[in-house]
């Protein structure tokens, strides 16, 4: 597949990009975001009415790393996870994260403050694996969603997450760099340097 990159006006003259077989949002060029946990608490591993999606490879990946990832899981995280497994499908058949009761994420973990936090990063931060978190995760607010040959990549906006974009808007940064490092993981480096280069000539 050729990396190369160029601006393509749709018909509904909505410009996006195209990135190799991505389809990027112009949205992606023009929000300033930056997340801002103290005022939000991380709410987006709470809130929501299903888990984080996951990738078929995940899958493997979360089972092996599960008990190196126990230890910062709450109690009814573990036994969310026990009872229904590291993934589960929706209604669509699509994977996730399982869910406590139909509310926050399994591996949801609190520190001290209150806050949020994913407790797969907080083993990957301890030292204890070397997987962060799943890429969704790790891309949010931008969604992936497949269409065959192509991928579409989306800002995905939510009202809890109105903190991070004034929080964006106040530091000048953009999503785009913003999420430099979890974009590069799922596309490569290369991808990204050519996204660069068109989004700021």
């Amino acid at each position: 597949m050729c990396w190369r990159i160029r601006l393509y006006k749709h018909l509904t003259s909505i410009v996006v990009l195209i990135a190799g077989n991505a389809i990027v949002s112009d949205s992606i060029k023009d929000c300033k975001f930056c997340c801002d946990l103290c005022a939000c608490k991380g709410m987006c591993c709470v809130d929501g009415d299903s888990g984080a999606p996951l990738e078929e490879s995940e899958v493997p990946v979360m089972e092996h790393i599960l008990p190196e990832v126990k230890p910062y899981m709450t109690p009814r995280g573990i036994e969310a996870v026990e009872q229904q497994g590291v993934a589960v499908r929706d209604k669509d058949g699509d994977l996730g994260t399982p869910l406590i009761d139909g509310g926050a994420c399994a591996f949801v973990s609190y520190a001290d403050n209150g806050i949020a936090l994913c407790a797969i990063e907080r083993a990957f931060r301890a030292g204890v694996i070397d997987y962060k978190k799943p890429i969704s995760c790790h891309l949010y607010p931008v969604r992936i969603d497949n269409y065959g040959e192509f991928v579409s990549v989306n800002y995905h906006e939510w009202d809890i997450c109105r903190c991070a974009v004034l929080k964006g808007r106040s530091e000048g940064l953009p999503l785009y760099k913003y999420l430099k490092e979890p974009l590069i993981r799922k596309f490569g480096q290369t991808w990204y340097n050519e996204l660069l280069e068109v989004v700021e000539q």
